[in-house]
Formats: C-alpha cells, structure tokens, sequence
C-alpha cells in the first residue's frame, strides 16, 4: 500500500461531512484524507472540469445521492403523480454517462446504491407494481445503474441496502435531515465508510489471499485427540454441528473464488488427518488446503513456514482460531496477519466469515477458481522433487510450457489483478486500472506481453507480465511482474529471456531495468543480481547488450503468439 494518504472526493446531494469523519479517523489501511464537494453541487462537481473541487487532484471519488438527485422525475414517484418509467431510468442513462465521465479525473468512482426510506410505505401493496410503486421504481433505478456500471471499468457500486439493515430503526433520523441535511444515521455512514475502505483495499490489491485454520473447536466441535474423529460435533440433527458445517461450505465456496485455505493446528498429524479424511460430514477434503502445519509447535512459526512454503506474504493472511490466547500471540508477533475477533458459539461462525471486508474482490477469473486445484497439484510437484537427486533434474521433469501472448481483450482483465496483485517478484510494482493498461500499452514504442505457464500436473493461467518501452537504441523494462506460484522454477528468466528478444526484434542494442525497491519485492532485486546483467548496485539498475545471446532456459518450451493468435 502507498504510505501516502489516499485522497477521495466526496459528491452528495446532502450533507456528508460525518462520512468524511469516518474516513480520516479510520486509522486502518489504506489511510484516507476526504474532501467534500460544496452541498448540493452534484452536476457541477461532475460536469464542470474547471469546477473548484478539481484544483487538487483526487485518487477517487464517492458519489452518493438521492433517487431524486440522480433522476428528477423520481420527484414524481414520490409525489404519487403519474410518472413515465421510462423517462426516470432514460435520466439513469445520463447521470451514469456523467459517472463514467469522472474516469479521467480520478482512478475509482464508488456509487452508493439508491433506497427508498424505509418510513415511507409508498403504496402499500401496490409498492411493488411496475409503475406507480415507489420500491419497483427504485429497484429499476438501481438494475439499470448496475447494467451501466457492468460496461465501465473502475466504476464500482456499494449495497446501501446492506448498511442500512445493519443500522435498524437508526438508519433514517428525521431530526437530522431537518436540522443538518443529513440524510441518514451515523450507523449507516460508518457502514458506508467500512465498504468504502474495503473497495479501496481490493482495487488497489490489498485482499487478503489465504485463511488459516485452526482445527479443534473451528472446524469441528471437540477436541479430536481425546474424543476420536467418531465422536466430533459435525453435522447431525444438531444446532453446533451444523454451525461447523455451514462454516465449512462457506469456506469452500471462497476456494472457488481463488480464496486460499490451510491449517495451524496443535494436534498429532496422523489423528487430525484421519478426522479430515474419514469423517462422513467433512465438507473440506484434504484437496482443500494448499498446506498445513499440525504440530505442537509455535503458530507463529507455523504461519511463517507457510507463508514460505506458500511463496505468500504474511500481509496475505486470515488466520481464525477459536483461541484468545492463540489469537493475542499471533497479533503480538505477526502484525501482518489479520486475526479477526471470533465468537464463541458456531452458530455464529458462517456469519463472521462473510462479514471479513478484506476477503472482496473486484473480479474472479479463470485462474482464481482454479487456484486451490494448482496449490493441490503443487504439493505433488513437492513429493516429485523429493524423489529427485536436483533441483535442476526436478525442473527439467515437469515439462514446463509457456505461451506468451501480447496484450489483448480476452486477457486484460487477468493481466490488470496480476499488475496489482503481484508484489514479490514485481520491478516497479506499478498499479493501473484496466484502461490505464490499454492506455499505456497504445502509446508508442511499448509492448506489453502475457505468460500463461503449465507443466505436467497442473495449468497454472496466465502467471506472467512483461512491458517494455523502447526509445532510440534502448529497450526498458517497465513492468516485470511473476506469480509466486512459478516463481523458482527458471519462468523468471523465460521472462529475460522474452524481454531481449522483443527488444532486439525491434531494433533496441541493450535491455534496461531500474529496480524500484519496496517493502516486499526484494525477491525480484535477488533475480536480477543473479541474472546476469550488468548492474549498477546503488543506481539498482541493470543492462544487458542484445549483442549477446539470454538463453531460454532448456527445460522450458516456450510459444509466442502474435496478436493474432498464431503461434511463431
């Protein structure tokens, strides 16, 4: 995350200064500084660029309004005076156009979604009738804006309806709308500041990846070395044992939208296995888990080997355990692990888990539903190698093939996550949105390049980008960016290997990379020193003349296609 304040416009038909007070006090990351556009001044704010709330510039915008704001026909519905449906949602359309408008102004919009207020019982029964009903209207409003946002990168909608649910009775103050202009209670705008922060978490690539798990009053009730897998409380005609279970579907319904699942567990391996294995209402199989750690060991250490093991970073992690104690350990000693509050009874649990705000995310791709099945495979690569006298002997078994295919439609959505997700072998770690990739990627002189990699065990997708800018006799690498998945396994010099000969196809006499240092990319630096190149150690730059042959790595068999789809 940049240690820079995020600054964020606010647009709003009423008053949302407390919003803005939510923001800035919120100490998590991202940090936020938020700016509120004069009251009222929502088509200026969005339609006047040389409007005073752009003489400093914004990261995102919130625009959040009445149904009225947005549409002035809605003043209609409310008035119970006959309104054409038609032309309510032909304003939609245009006050959608004017949100998409905002794109070149800030990287994100955020659009709280529109409500009916809850007091106002519109027509009762006939509420819901195409037409004069004020919740089918709102309900359209909402279909037609959600269609709007589909074809619009970067244009995010935020559920209101959710926040105030959570609110009750305290979602909607008259006293407040009358005296302040505020439009709904402070539990709503906190609310509506959590999911705020929580969309800038994802879009800026800050989900979490990987939830650790504790076993023995988390997964299932008991504790399994002294009760035995038989006698565990899972499933049944019981209350906690179908807790466990619904939790258990829960998780597994995040591994198939690329959600990472693994165990720290103090317990005998052997016993808890047997549990996972055999018990009839065992939802996770062991295929679930990329990797486990069940010992009696420390957890810390436990969640640090995995993390290794993994190639993830502890900043990726969930871990939940039934534990206080073990909880406070691993705060205390692991900061960058998120370890959420958890409740006492596993009714709750299904519920905690769906409530974790940095488990969203902004897409699922292919290779996010496939992600479990590849850590499944991993582990068989592991017991491959261990059979194996080298490293190099291991490698060369695995028939590694990578397919490098430049930048286009049908892989822009996946390259962009990789861009913004990737943090350990990544050069610049440089964040764009989709169109600032294909902005970018037109300008003169650059290529952008995918890898898509797979071996013998496994398709790990599309795990590679690469993005050269060339300018008179010089090719630089922009952006280097590998999956930990592949890392290790020589794709990282497929990439140089890539790099050189683009560049010199293109006429470029030597390759540069500056290495632009971060928190968590020092693994790229690493590569790079043993590389090859020529380095300048305090410039943490390196060159390579296109002179001189970057050999492809001969265990790996590598395609390139052209924009076309032909393979050369």
């Amino acid at each position: 995350m940049d240690p820079r304040p995020l600054r964020g416009l606010l647009i709003s038909d009423f008053n949302v200064q407390n919003l803005a007070g939510y923001l800035d006090n919120d100490a998590g990351e991202p940090r936020v500084r938020a700016h509120v556009a004069p009251y009222g001044q929502v088509e200026p704010a969005l339609l006047d660029r040389g409007h005073q709330v752009w003489r400093e510039d914004h990261d995102f915008a919130v625009v959040w309004t009445t149904p009225s704001g947005a549409a002035p026909s809605f003043k209609g519905i409310l008035e119970h005076v006959e309104t054409p449906l038609a032309g309510v949602l032909e304003e939609v359309d245009l006050f959608a156009e004017r949100l998409a408008s905002l794109l070149d102004r800030v990287r994100f919009v955020f659009v709280p979604t529109w409500v009916a207020p809850s007091h106002d019982r519109g027509l009762g029964l006939l509420d819901l009738k195409t037409g004069p009903g004020l919740s089918n209207t709102v309900m359209r409003m909402n279909l037609r804006l959600i269609e709007a946002s589909d074809k619009t990168a970067n244009l995010h909608l935020l559920n209101t309806s959710r926040w105030l649910t959570r609110a009750g009775r305290d979602a909607f103050v008259p006293k407040l709308w009358y005296m302040a202009k505020v439009a709904f209670g402070n539990e709503v705008l906190r609310e509506a500041a959590r999911d705020i922060k929580a969309g800038l978490t994802t879009v800026l690539g800050g989900a979490r990846k990987l939830i650790v798990l504790d076993l023995d009053n988390t997964l299932w009730g008991g504790i399994v070395g002294d009760a035995g897998w038989e006698n565990l409380q899972l499933g049944g005609h019981d209350p906690i044992g179908e807790g466990f279970v619904d939790f258990q579907r829960a998780l597994k319904a995040l591994t198939r939208r690329g959600i990472l699942l693994a165990i720290a567990s103090k317990n005998e391996e052997g016993v808890a296995l047997e549990a996972i294995r055999r018990h009839p209402e065992m939802v996770l199989k062991e295929e679930d888990f990329a990797g486990w750690r069940i010992h009696w060991g420390d957890k810390a250490q436990s969640l640090e080997s995995l993390a290794e093991e993994l190639n993830l970073g502890l900043q990726s992690m969930i871990m939940i355990d039934d534990s206080p104690v073990e909880r406070a350990r691993i705060r205390e000693g692991l900061p960058e692990v998120l370890v959420p509050d958890w409740p006492a009874e596993s009714m709750h649990f299904k519920s905690a888990l769906l409530s974790i705000p940095e488990l969203d995310t902004v897409s699922v791709s292919a290779e996010d539903a496939a992600r479990s099945r590849m850590y499944a495979a991993e582990r068989l690569r592991r017991e491959a190698r261990s059979s194996l006298p080298s490293l190099e002997e291991w490698i060369e078994s695995l028939d590694l093939r990578v397919e490098a295919t430049p930048l286009q439609p049908s892989n822009l959505q996946r390259a962009t996550q990789l861009l913004n997700k990737t943090n350990q072998m990544n050069l610049s770690t440089r964040r764009l949105t989709e169109s600032e990739l294909v902005s970018w990627a037109a300008g003169e002189g650059r290529s952008v390049w995918t890898f898509a990699v797979r071996d013998k065990f496994a398709d790990y997708g599309l795990t590679g980008l690469l993005s050269l800018e060339i300018e008179n006799d010089t090719a630089r690498i922009v952006d280097y960016v590998l999956s930990c998945r592949v890392m290790g396994r020589k794709i990282e010099e497929t990439l140089l290997h890539a790099a050189i000969i683009e560049a010199s196809s293109r006429g470029a006499k030597e390759v540069t990379a500056l290495f632009l240092p971060t928190k968590k990319n020092m693994p790229c630096l690493a590569f790079l020193r043993a590389s090859g190149m020529d380095g300048d150690e305090a410039a943490l730059s390196f060159r390579w003349d296109t002179a001189r042959e970057f050999p492809l790595p001969k265990a790996v068999r590598l395609t390139r296609h052209p924009p076309e789809g032909r393979a050369r």
